[in-house]
């Protein structure tokens, strides 16, 4: 899409210009997760939930319909504004179980939002430019043709609305305060309870007010702020990875990329999805079971490192060996990256009780957020900076893109250790 706006003048400029168009959404969703958890919280987690799928259907669609490079940017910002979707369904997940089955509940969560970052991409891949890909079935005068990313935008669109409707048939999960009727029915209850072991007591029992206990102050929460901050560190990484992984790809052979078509990325992207799907939902619950969730965000991290830098050594394959070698690696790498945030998760919900956890989903949005606004724009400037340089003596070309990425991911590691990153165990 940057390529057709004819914004970017160089080849190596296209990252940089597409890095912020995806940190748009992220700074938009910043903005507002603080103010979507709070609403999860006071009128429950339905609401955000289908007021978010529905801002899909709008402004994804009007992304698809981009003319420039602002509208493009606009469009996402305002998608971010008012999608505050991921926060309430973390906590919708947790309250649907018990807290034994919490694991497999966030598992869903982080294996529905990690496929979606996979198959986004490959639908985009496989469907853009339908004009040029399918000119038997899309004219060149048609609407497709004179806004060729627009089919698989609106294929999302479809989606998301029908998405929308069916939420309007889900439980709600937020534990609302009682009605009248049955603050009046309760009273009574406990009056003739109390009668039943002495008038006196009963009286006595009857004048006492009912005390509520004042709600903790998040931000004073460690091990909720603790494991927070470390799940900005490693989005980060996931979200700048994202970005550099089909600019990389796409990028010619002489820049050290792989000169895969948008098709090609698709697939490779497709087969990661249904790798991804396999293991979140019946793999990974086990494992946590066995390991805990600290443990495996240390161990999958650390093997993230050597597999991003083998990355490098796949471009100078060829052939089957090639694909066969990229799509294992890039399987490995999402599996990897879905089951730490999985994980951290899972160390979020448990640090607050269930009135605060709105909020506390909000909170980690809004930071998350920011650092995913960095992702993309510091990834697509960094990655453009690189194919500058293929020349240069110390890491040369891609090899200084995939190092930036394993120094985030080393410090996301060190901070899952104490006495940094720290557990609540009294649940």
């Amino acid at each position: 899409m940057i390529r057709d706006f004819g914004i970017a003048k160089r080849e190596e400029d296209i990252g940089y210009y597409a890095g912020f168009v995806g940190s748009s959404y992220m700074l938009g969703r910043a903005l507002t997760s603080v103010i979507w958890g709070a609403i999860a919280d006071r009128y429950g987690r339905k609401l955000v939930i289908i007021v978010g799928c529905a801002a899909v259907v709008v402004f994804n669609t009007l992304f698809g319909l981009s003319v420039n490079f602002w509208m493009a940017l606009v469009s996402r910002f305002l998608l971010g504004c008012l999608n505050g979707l991921l926060g309430p369904i973390k906590a919708y997940a947790c309250e649907l179980v018990r807290d034994e089955y919490q694991a497999l509940g966030l598992s869903a969560v982080s294996t529905a939002w990690g496929t979606g970052l996979i198959v986004g991409p490959a639908l985009g891949g496989y469907l853009a430019q339908p004009a040029d890909k399918f000119p038997g079935i899309f004219a060149s005068d048609s609407l497709f043709a004179r806004f060729p990313y627009f089919l698989p935008c609106l294929i999302t669109s479809i989606f998301a609305a029908i998405v929308s409707l069916a939420c309007f048939w889900i439980p709600e999960t937020l534990h609302l305060h009682p009605t009248t009727n049955q603050l009046s029915a309760q009273n009574s209850y406990d009056t003739l309870e109390v009668t039943i072991q002495g008038f006196d007591d009963a009286i006595e029992t009857k004048d006492q007010p009912r005390k509520s206990s004042p709600k903790e102050n998040l931000l004073k929460n460690w091990p909720l702020m603790s494991s927070i901050v470390v799940y900005c560190i490693f989005s980060l990484h996931d979200m700048a990875y994202t970005e550099i992984f089909s600019l990389w790809a796409e990028s010619p052979r002489r820049l050290g990329g792989l000169s895969y078509t948008t098709e090609d990325v698709g697939t490779v992207l497709s087969i990661s999805g249904v790798g991804l799907l396999v293991f979140q939902s019946s793999l990974y619950p086990l494992v946590e079971r066995i390991f805990g969730p600290v443990a495996l965000c240390r161990i999958f991290g650390i093997i993230s490192i050597p597999l991003l830098t083998s990355y490098h050594y796949i471009a100078k394959l060829n052939g089957i060996a090639l694909s066969i070698v990229l799509n294992c690696a890039s399987l490995l790498k999402n599996v990897l990256s879905i089951s730490i945030v999985t994980g951290l998760f899972i160390l979020q919900n448990r640090a607050v009780d269930q009135d605060q956890r709105g909020a506390a989903n909000g909170i980690a949005m809004t930071l998350m957020s920011l650092f995913k606004a960095i992702g993309p724009a510091g990834g697509g400037t960094i990655f453009s900076w690189a194919q500058t340089r293929q020349e240069a003596s110390f890491l040369p070309g891609d090899l200084m893109v995939f190092f930036v990425l394993n120094i985030i991911e080393a410090i996301g590691v060190l901070m899952t250790f104490k006495p940094f990153l720290v557990e609540r165990y009294d649940r």
